[in-house]
């Protein structure tokens, strides 16, 4: 499991994430492989409460919360941090939209996540999980690059 990032009391106050506009977004999570296989499906969209949206099969509303919360997928322990793909290049790079990343950008602590994020993506079998799970290396548009993986 990756640590999060953002405080448990500080997500489950937010109307941000497991939310989305269409179902063919960039935004839903994909599973890596073994995910695939621990929980026997892919992550679902199903329509939101309001007209032209969807949220996570996995996600229960009334409760801001993952019903599968200790299983979610690699994708869901890593936001609002993403592996970003552009000018051919792979980057951990970071969802400005999220208004806990928008407070603490420039601090002392997101500098060293950022940093500890970076050491693990850099370790060989990080970089082979990377190389063989292309469908989790997608092309954000609102995201900030902050680092560089060599994969």
């Amino acid at each position: 499991m990756i640590a999060q990032f953002v405080p448990e009391e500080v997500c489950l106050k937010c109307p941000g994430c497991c939310r989305f506009s269409n179902q063919g977004t960039v935004w839903s999570p994909c599973l890596l492989r073994q995910e695939e296989e621990s929980l026997r499906e892919k992550i679902k969209l199903v329509p939101g409460a309001k007209e032209d949206s969807f949220i996570c099969a996995s996600f229960n509303p009334a409760q801001n919360k993952c019903t599968i919360y200790p299983l979610r997928p690699f994708e869901c322990q890593l936001y609002p941090f993403l592996i970003n793909f552009k000018a051919n290049k792979v980057f951990l790079a970071v969802d400005l939209n999220c208004p806990f990343v928008q407070e603490n950008a420039g601090t002392q602590g997101f500098g060293e996540y950022v940093q500890k994020l970076a050491d693990f993506f850099n370790r060989p079998e990080q970089r082979n999980i990377l190389k063989d799970n292309p469908q989790i290396i997608q092309a954000y548009k609102e995201a900030q690059d902050l680092i560089e993986l060599n994969i």
